[in-house]
């Protein structure tokens, strides 16, 4: 019987791709396009969600 490793959890803003590049449409002198690199401010561009951390409530 095969064993399945445990996945981990994809994070649900960025759907596993934490890190993307938008042109802004400006050129450099060399002809390249000048992009900006963002990462995903949930996951902080790891790709995969964090646990959610129970937190007790009451007395």
């Amino acid at each position: 019987m095969p064993q399945h490793a445990p996945t981990a959890r994809i994070c649900r803003d960025c759907d596993g791709f934490p890190m993307v590049a938008i042109t802004t449409g400006t050129r450099h002198a060399d002809g390249t396009r000048a992009t900006l690199r963002i990462t995903c401010p949930t996951c902080k561009g790891t790709g995969h969600a964090t646990p959610a951390v129970l937190a007790r409530t009451g007395r």
